[in-house]
């Protein structure tokens, strides 16, 4: 077995039996084994399905390519939505919803753009046991279902900028290779779609979201993203220009694109006819961007951050940054070990910590410390009769497994510098080996040398479509796409 692993007390026999201050009787799970059986350097694909379903973030579902979030990984969408949703209404972006159906009509209506997700949209056709006469789509992105109604509400300068934002989920019916997160039928994600009057506005916006995006990444994730511009053939379908922050995950070899700022230009404006009357009464179009970020952000996290005992998360974003384990040890103040336990997290709670006990009786202390390091837990608090005694804890770092003896009369301030130290550490240690990774490379030969390498490769571009289509069906045969 990778990792940890760990036996709960059992009894064949007789039911086994701790004692919680009282004594009471309760039986003991029968023998229960934790680890993974992949490990990360050598089946990384198996190794990530492991840690994402034992590290009870995800459910696999009885629809391919569909999952389940369970609260583990919901958590990490809620922080990181609390980030962003305040940070784009001070950009004055307003929150809405539109529908999930989208009409064949104004879905056809701009063809590049549906060109782009055609393969990927899937379609409602029957009505119980009748069969629609108009067939209606489910939304693959949501620029045709918005922009009819952004032609009807805006019709003068006064109008805009008109900036929206939804939370919502997204149906791509993708069919090759479904992943947990990273390519999956239906996902959650905030999109926004903005127009502006002048081109100047849109331009200014589409680098302040990608710098938002950034920052979810690099600052919550402790993921190390590069900002860039897409090639002409990669931008997103109907726009000028793409830009996006990049991850890369070393075991692989490959990047991952992490989010999007896609500056439309007019293009939509023409196809949904969004004009208005400018300061001067002239006609005009506007300029439009939109821009996205998934729960793609889960799975990079997943693949940076995890070793061969399962997930690891970063303080910021985990919805548990502290667990208090009892060690209690034969004839020792068990009940003082509890009541030190609760204690100590009613005291970290109250400093915003947020901190639980594990007070279950049918599971030893090694289990329990196996189970937290599998869902990934920063920090692990163990309280014994020594620990009692002394008036300390015992912390145990999930990044590095180091151990650090804490007094408490210095619990709060020490548990958050090290908490802070956890933060920073896994963005210092993920981008050392992403660096590590990276090749400057100036030849075709070398380009192919690092390719094999799973390096990060830093050339110069050539943006002709014509040699990025050699390059890309290149790519595609050698199974690097």
């Amino acid at each position: 077995m990778a990792g940890t692993e760990a036996k709960a007390k059992t009894s064949d026999s007789k039911p086994a039996k701790q004692q919680q201050g009282g004594g009471k009787k309760k039986e003991v799970k029968k023998e229960t084994r934790l680890g993974l059986t992949h490990r990360k350097a050598e089946n990384f694909g198996e190794w990530y399905s492991d840690v994402v379903v034992n590290a009870e973030m995800i459910e696999y579902y009885d629809i391919s390519g569909c999952y389940i979030l369970r609260p583990w990984s919901m958590a990490i969408w809620e922080i990181m939505q609390a980030f962003f949703d305040p940070e784009i209404k001070k950009m004055k972006i307003k929150n809405c919803y539109f529908p999930l159906f989208v009409s064949p009509g104004v879905l056809q209506k701009e063809k590049d753009h549906v060109k782009g997700f055609a393969p990927e949209v899937a379609w409602v056709t029957k009505s119980g046991e009748s069969e629609l006469e108009i067939p209606i789509a489910i939304r693959p992105t949501s620029e045709t279902v918005m922009y009819p109604y952004y032609s009807k509400w805006i019709r003068g300068h006064r109008d805009l900028p008109l900036k929206l934002n939804q939370w919502c989920n997204i149906v791509r019916w993708e069919f090759s290779n479904p992943t947990p997160f990273i390519r999956s039928r239906e996902f959650l994600w905030q999109e926004g779609h903005t127009a502006f009057a002048t081109k100047e506005e849109a331009d200014a916006e589409v680098l302040e979201i990608l710098e938002l995006y950034r920052r979810i990444y690099e600052e919550y994730l402790a993921v190390p993203v590069i900002k860039g511009k897409k090639s002409e053939l990669e931008k997103f379908a109907g726009g000028l220009y793409t830009t996006s922050v990049e991850a890369f995950i070393p075991n692989t070899g490959r990047g991952v694109q992490g989010a999007t700022s896609h500056f439309l230009g007019q293009n939509f404006a023409k196809m949904f006819e969004i004009n208005f009357e400018n300061e001067k009464g002239e006609k005009a179009m506007v300029w439009q961007n939109s821009w996205a970020y998934s729960t793609r952000t889960i799975g990079v996290m997943v693949m940076v951050h995890g070793d061969d005992k399962g997930l690891v998360l970063p303080p910021k974003v985990a919805s548990l940054q502290v667990i208090v384990i009892p060690v209690p040890f034969k004839d020792a103040n068990t009940q003082g070990i509890y009541d030190a336990c609760a204690a100590t997290v009613n005291t970290l709670c109250e400093a915003g910590i947020r901190a639980e006990s594990d007070t279950r009786d049918n599971y030893s202390p090694g289990w329990k410390y196996s189970h937290w390091e599998m869902k990934g837990v920063p920090l692990r608090i163990e309280i014994g009769p020594k620990d009692l005694a002394n008036k300390q804890v015992r912390a145990v770092r999930r990044d590095n497994g180091a151990k650090i003896d804490i007094a408490n009369a210095d619990l709060v301030e020490e548990l958050k510098k090290l908490l802070d130290n956890i933060q920073q550490n896994l963005f210092d240690v993920a981008k050392q080996k992403r660096d590590e990774c990276i090749q400057i490379i100036h030849t075709w030969d070398e380009f192919i040398q690092a390719l094999n390498e799973r390096k990060m490769i830093f050339a110069p571009w050539c943006d002709e479509k014509s040699q990025l289509l050699f390059l890309l069906v290149w790519l595609s045969d050698c199974g690097q796409l």
